[in-house]
């Protein structure tokens, strides 16, 4: 299982960079293994991204934002979703993967 996480390496959008910036530190400072895919430099990187975003999950108009975030081709949500489950100290379950013995961010949501 790979977390994927979708990102625009050149947004015009401070708030889309803050919240890259803040999953990609995360997973990082929590030694979660993931691939970061520009949607920015490649074109097959944006197209899966647009294609695998389930319809309920996309925004009324335009194209879904990154940063989006995949385990393996399995949609996990947006930044709100990975916020949320930030909070309630459940990343590992939102992510699909195993906490590591003792970690408080394993609990279930």
């Amino acid at each position: 299982m790979v977390i994927k996480v979708y990102i625009a390496s050149s947004s015009g959008s401070t708030a889309i960079k803050k919240q890259q910036q803040d999953v990609l530190g995360f997973l990082e400072a929590n030694k979660i293994e993931f691939e970061e895919k520009d949607i920015a430099a490649n074109e097959e990187n944006r197209k899966w991204m647009r294609e695998n975003v389930p319809e309920d999950s996309r925004p009324a108009s335009g194209n879904p934002l990154p940063p989006r975030l995949f385990n393996d081709s399995r949609y996990l949500g947006d930044y709100d979703a990975f916020f949320e489950a930030r909070e309630n100290n459940a990343v590992y379950a939102f992510l699909g993967l195993t906490a590591p013995p003792g970690s408080k961010v394993g609990e279930q949501l």
